[in-house]
C-alpha cells in the first residue's frame, strides 16, 4: 500500500470513530434531563463533527477519498448507552459514565495513530489539537460525573 493510503487508511479510521462520537454524543444529549448536560453533549457532537471535516479535508489533501458512515462497534455502544440508560434510576450518571468510556478509547485510538513515525508533522499536529481537545472534554465530563 502506498504511502497516500496508508495516511488516509488511519485517517478514515479517525474519522469513523468522530462520526461515532458525534452520533453518541447527539443521543447523549437527547437521553439527559440536565439542561447543563444537554448543553454540553450538543457542543461535543458539534466539536466532532468540525473534527471531521478536519479529517475528511487531510485525506483529501492525500488524494484519497473520506469514508462514509459510522462503525458497528459505534452504533452497538449506542445501542448499549439506550439499554443502560433506560435500565438505571439516575440516567445522566449512566449517560456520563459511557461518555467517559468512549473518550478513553478515542484518546487511545489518537495516540495510537500519533505514534506513527510516517504521518506528517502537519497532520500530527491536527491530530494532536484533536485529542487534546478530547483530553479536556474527558476532564470536563469526569467534573460533570462528580457533581451528578
Amino acid at each position: 500500500m502506498n504511502y497516500s493510503k496508508e495516511v488516509s487508511k488511519k485517517l478514515n479510521e479517525l474519522l469513523e470513530k468522530n462520526y461515532d462520537a458525534e452520533k453518541g454524543y447527539k443521543l447523549a444529549a437527547e437521553k439527559v434531563k440536565d439542561q447543563r448536560l444537554k448543553s454540553f453533549f450538543t457542543e461535543r457532537a458539534q466539536e466532532r463533527f468540525d473534527f471531521g471535516h478536519e479529517l475528511k479535508s487531510e485525506i483529501r489533501n492525500f488524494g484519497e477519498n473520506p469514508e462514509k458512515g459510522s462503525s458497528l462497534a459505534g452504533d452497538a455502544h449506542r445501542s448499549w448507552m439506550n439499554i443502560k440508560a433506560s435500565l438505571s434510576g439516575d440516567k445522566d450518571e449512566a449517560v456520563l459514565e459511557e461518555a467517559i468510556r468512549g473518550e478513553e478509547a478515542a484518546i487511545e485510538e489518537y495516540e495510537n495513530v500519533l505514534k506513527e513515525s510516517e504521518i506528517p508533522a502537519s497532520t500530527g499536529n491536527i491530530l494532536m489539537k484533536q485529542k487534546n481537545a478530547i483530553v479536556a472534554s474527558l476532564n470536563e465530563v469526569k467534573t460533570l460525573e462528580k457533581q451528578a
